[in-house]
């Protein structure tokens, strides 16, 4: 896991922070047995707070 952090921080990808937030990663095998790295997002996302005036889709405004 640390391998592909240090990947990701150096790619730009991600950066070190400290918050009281955050998520559970996992590494789900591949079918050719390498891993890839998940974050589970589903608890974050319930206390997030929506957007309660998002931006149009496009094709509604030029229709």
């Amino acid at each position: 896991m640390m391998t592909q952090l240090q990947d990701l921080l150096e790619k730009g990808f991600i950066r070190a922070k400290t918050s009281p937030w955050g998520a559970p990663v996992l590494f789900v095998k591949k079918k050719d047995v390498s891993m890839r790295m998940c974050i589970d997002y589903r608890e974050l996302n319930k206390i997030t707070i929506k957007n309660r005036y998002p931006l149009p889709r496009i094709d509604d405004v030029t229709n």
